[in-house]
């Protein structure tokens, strides 16, 4: 457990050289044992102050960093979400004009049903009247030869 402590410790120290870098007026001084076991009051103000600075400096670029990557999360969010809805609002248009496009097919199509159908019914009184057509004909055509006869008796 305290192994990994240790590289996490190590591994943030290690990024914050590489991620930070220090201008050259200003050096990092390294904590060494012999000062630490002197306790703080070894540590001059001064080196106090810079490595405070350092913090401050590092913890101001992190939380700009932050700032930075949540604006682009948001920004992408936003994006999708507007080509989302812009996507949605296609498909509501395009399925709109669909069904209005269905409605007027199949009302189209009902009334040449119908008028079929009208048809199909009128046609079986066509074959009455064309029989009583027929013998409508026969009947002029001998009342013509009738006539025909007695035209020509002279």
């Amino acid at each position: 457990m305290e192994s990994r402590r240790e590289q996490a410790e190590s591994d943030c120290v290690s990024s914050d050289n590489y991620n930070s870098p220090i201008p050259e007026t200003e050096t990092e001084t390294p904590i060494s044992e012999s000062t630490l076991e002197g306790g703080v009051s070894a540590f001059n103000q001064a080196q106090l102050l810079r490595a405070i600075e350092v913090v401050e400096r590092d913890s101001f670029a992190i939380a700009q960093s932050f700032t930075s990557l949540f604006a682009s999360l948001r920004l992408a969010l936003s994006n999708a979400t507007a080509t989302t809805l812009d996507h949605m609002q296609c498909f509501t248009d395009a399925s709109g004009r669909i069904q209005e496009s269905v409605l007027d097919a199949a009302t189209k199509g009902n009334r040449y049903i119908n008028s079929c159908l009208r048809l199909n019914e009128e046609m079986k009184n066509i074959d009455g009247l064309a029989s009583q057509l027929k013998i409508l004909r026969r009947h002029v055509d001998s009342l013509d030869a009738a006539v025909n006869k007695l035209l020509q008796v002279p």
